[in-house]
């Protein structure tokens, strides 16, 4: 079992700091191994919504994954379910006012299954600093 949170603080109001957070398009400027991230169909992204992403692994190589947007409440709940991809691990970011800046915990969670079962305890660490480096990369670009 893979589960842990990041706590983040960023000088930003809890409005901007979500939408820039939840914006599928935004994705690849503070989380470094993301290639890309669409949503399947139009509209705004809310609970339901599904976003094609693609990361990139060691070797170069890219791997896809298909996620589905599971809680989204405004200003304040963000969360992915992996519905399709190598590691199915979910995601949720809560966010809260902080005097003029937001405080974003962002909880990792999830139980690889088949052989990645077994290498989980090894996985946690790396997943854990690689998730530490992509809210660092949030913080660095909203408060630049």
């Amino acid at each position: 079992m893979i589960d842990f949170t990041i706590e983040t603080e960023i000088e930003r109001p809890v409005e901007e700091v979500f939408a820039y957070a939840t914006d599928p398009a935004k994705l690849p400027t503070w989380q470094l191994n993301t290639v890309s991230a669409v949503p399947d169909g139009i509209g705004p992204v809310g609970r339901g919504t599904r976003i094609r992403e693609v990361h990139s692994a060691p070797g170069g190589r890219e791997v896809p994954s298909l996620v589905e947007v599971s809680e989204h409440e405004p200003n304040r709940l963000f969360a992915l379910h992996v519905l399709e991809g190598p590691l199915p691990l979910d995601a949720r970011l809560t966010f809260e006012p902080r005097g003029a800046g937001t405080r974003m915990a962002f909880r990792v969670h999830g139980s690889p299954n088949g052989l990645l079962k077994i290498a989980s305890p090894l996985m946690k660490r790396p997943l854990r600093r690689q998730f530490e480096a992509h809210c660092a990369e949030l913080k660095r670009v909203l408060e630049s």
